[in-house]
């Protein structure tokens, strides 16, 4: 950013994006991750479409949103997801039971499955649709009991159930770490859990910390204000 007589320009969305994959791309040569894939998630939550065509313009078409409706308004209402069809839409937020049948029909991947009855409902209506979406599990890696994600110690057993009794595509594990720990240590933990049960992608790493969850091997960051600014709805 640069500043004239007291003001400041902020990076346009489109040199923000760009930004951060040089940034990603640094930091993965620097952890020796070549050939490491990283997809910039954008986090499109509380966001005017007008930023969010601009991220489009730009190329990015990896999105996350955190609940069903404001995306139904960002993508459907909006046309925008008939108007992208190569659009990929993330579900980063929680997700009630009730929204399970519009998430399935909007949404292409699942990041925050955390629970069994959830699990159950997803296998249920992606059956219902004809629709196969990969998911992650979201650990709860600070144990904070406000925060939704399961435990690490039962994740392998709820891993068993979503993967063996559900028939879900669990593809990788995603966590947010608390805000007064170094993410480091639970991008650490995550990835030691993931390596555990087998699976490759993790989604790990925000706006201010999405360069040390690369180094740690994440597969998916998701960005928002670093890419859009400040949220704005």
């Amino acid at each position: 950013m640069s500043g004239v007589k007291g003001m400041t320009t902020r990076m346009s969305i489109r040199e923000s994006i760009q930004n951060i994959e040089r940034m990603i791309d640094e930091a993965a040569s620097a952890a020796g991750l070549l050939d490491h894939e990283i997809n910039l998630v954008a986090v499109s939550k509380r966001q005017s479409l007008e930023k969010i065509k601009e991220a489009l313009e730009a190329g990015q078409r990896v999105f996350g949103e955190n609940r069903v409706q404001e995306a139904t308004e960002h993508w459907l209402d909006s046309g925008l997801r008939a108007e992208y069809p190569d659009l990929e839409l993330h579900l980063i937020g929680p997700l009630q039971t009730n929204k399970v049948k519009d998430a399935i029909a909007l949404f292409d991947v699942i990041e925050t499955l955390d629970r069994e009855k959830l699990a159950r409902r997803l296998a249920d209506e992606m059956s219902t649709q004809g629709r196969d979406l990969p998911c992650f599990i979201q650990v709860n890696t600070g144990a904070e009991p406000q925060k939704a994600g399961v435990l690490p110690e039962c994740l392998a057993d709820f891993y068993s159930f979503c993967y063996d009794e559900c028939g879900l595509d669990i593809v990788g594990l995603m966590c947010i770490p608390p805000v007064d720990e170094p993410p480091a240590l639970h991008f650490a933990l995550l990835k030691k859990l993931a390596a555990d049960l087998g699976l490759s992608q993790l989604s790990m790493g925000m706006s201010t910390d999405y360069e040390r969850a690369v180094a740690l091997g994440a597969t998916h960051i998701r960005v928002g204000t670093g890419i859009f600014g400040e949220r704005e709805v």
